[in-house]
């Protein structure tokens, strides 16, 4: 009878594999509306004016605010706040976010005086991309902020459990909707006449979904919360968080090097999405809808393995070698796309390195974002997931731009070329191609520096004794 009684609702596998799937379909819309445009690059250059340095600002624009400090605020309030509150004030901001950036690229905007007005103002970019940006800014606020949640909350429902395979799922779930996304989004410009809006409209509603989906997570939060509470003896004042233990995630080497590594990481994958369409466009020549259904595949294996290893860290560890691992292949995948694939521009072959480069993307979220538990304290883990998302955030800010400008300076007159042909009636393969070979390289280069980071992660936990080889379930 006892045992019954302190059965917690994470105890029950019914109920936290629910949890997950509803934490998790949030980050899915989430992720569909992050990619909504990037199969889009060549219509919105078009129809709004969006030159690719443009396309890399607006692509930029999602990290800013969490640069500039946000991140490290949403760490605090998910400590204070909790994860309830967190995630449903994230939820609201990704909407609201959303919202702007429909507004922004629609047909009524375009005729507006403030259309005309955000175009002659500050720098010399279109209005519509402008305002874009800053529904991107608040969108992706929103969307670190559920980031963080949604590890803390996992962290919590899957604690001495299957941890590393539910954020191998969550983190699968959230693949999905870029491998949805990137065929959906031009189908949606097709059926409605080649309208950019169409796409952004129909995923603003599924983040509208998302929200309600979390507000139920929330629900089933709050009573194992009240279980917690009825079993576990009340936290001393030293155990609580204050703002002032951040300073120990600071002075921790092993935060340094995940979060170095994550931004590296990351900032050879997330930036390289946004210009993966245009890539496969200029150097196979093919239309935007073949190079978006060739790209498309590049979460396929990602989606299938992370769990998978997720799984197998879980029961067997290994962690910190396959961050090893997958950061060499991202190293091959890149170099392969800037030399060999311009030599023998085959679609089996771009589907190929694509396909493996999900494979990478399969082995380095997987035994990241749990070793993070192993190395950080429990009572300030959702400010250090804030402060590496912060870190990685610093990346994705900058990146996009950088790889907008170097692609501009390395294919001069390129820009002004297609414009002109735009101009004439021309599209798709009869416009002037981009030469990617330089963002290629530097996308690389990021993975090289990860790697020896990655080895030096490794023995850090060797001499500690961290665990991050270890299996995560306790027997």
């Amino acid at each position: 009878m006892t045992q019954a009684i302190q059965r917690k609702l994470n105890d029950s596998g019914v109920a936290r594999w629910t949890a997950l799937i509803l934490i998790a379909l949030m980050m899915f819309f989430a992720y569909m509306f992050v990619d909504v445009m990037s199969p889009l690059q060549t219509l919105i250059e078009s129809q709004r004016g969006w030159t690719p340095d443009v396309f890399g600002t607006y692509a930029a624009s999602e990290f800013i605010l969490n640069v500039c400090g946000f991140l490290i605020v949403a760490g605090i309030i998910l400590d204070k706040m909790g994860v309830r509150f967190t995630g449903t004030l994230s939820a609201s901001l990704m909407v609201i976010g959303a919202s702007v950036k429909y507004l922004a690229i629609s047909d009524w905007f375009q005729a507006t005086a403030m259309n005309e007005w955000l175009s002659s103002w500050w720098v010399s970019m279109p209005g519509s991309a402008k305002l874009s940006c800053l529904g991107f800014m608040i969108f992706g606020c929103g969307c670190e902020m559920a980031g963080i949640t949604v590890s803390r909350a996992i962290a919590k429902w899957f604690d001495g459990k299957e941890m590393a395979l539910a954020m191998g799922l969550e983190m699968a779930i959230a693949r999905l909707g870029v491998f949805a996304v990137l065929s959906l989004s031009p189908w949606l410009a097709d059926k409605f006449n080649g309208s950019v809006v169409a796409p952004v409209a129909f995923c603003t509603v599924l983040l509208l979904i998302g929200l309600i989906n979390f507000i139920v997570f929330s629900v089933m939060d709050s009573k194992l919360d009240k279980q917690i509470g009825a079993t576990a003896a009340q936290s001393s004042d030293e155990d609580k968080f204050k703002a002032s233990d951040i300073k120990y995630i600071f002075q921790s080497k092993m935060f340094w090097l995940i979060a170095l590594l994550c931004v590296l990481y990351y900032s050879a994958i997330f930036p390289f999405q946004r210009y993966a369409t245009n890539f496969l466009e200029s150097t196979l020549q093919v239309s935007t809808a073949e190079a978006a259904n060739l790209f498309r595949w590049f979460p396929i294996l990602a989606m299938i393995l992370t769990p998978v290893l997720g799984s197998f860290i879980d029961y067997k560890g290994k962690g910190a070698s396959m961050l090893l691992y997958g950061a060499l292949i991202m190293i091959v995948c890149h170099l392969s796309y800037a030399f060999l694939l311009p030599l023998y521009p085959e679609k089996w072959f771009a589907l190929l390195i694509t396909v493996v480069l999900g494979v990478s993307f399969s082995l380095v979220p997987a035994a990241l974002w749990p070793s993070v538990p192993k190395v950080i304290d429990g009572k300030i883990l959702g400010s250090a997931y804030s402060l590496i998302f912060w870190v990685q955030n610093v990346g994705l800010c900058f990146v996009p731009k950088i790889i907008g400008n170097v692609l501009n300076a390395t294919n001069p007159g390129v820009a002004e070329a297609r414009a002109a042909a735009m101009a004439e009636g021309l599209s798709g393969t009869q416009l002037p191609a981009y030469d990617y070979t330089v963002p290629m390289v530097i996308f690389a280069s990021f993975g090289v520096v990860a790697f020896l980071l990655g080895i030096w992660l490794k023995r850090e936990d060797k001499v500690k004794g961290y665990g991050l080889e270890l299996p995560n379930v306790k027997k």
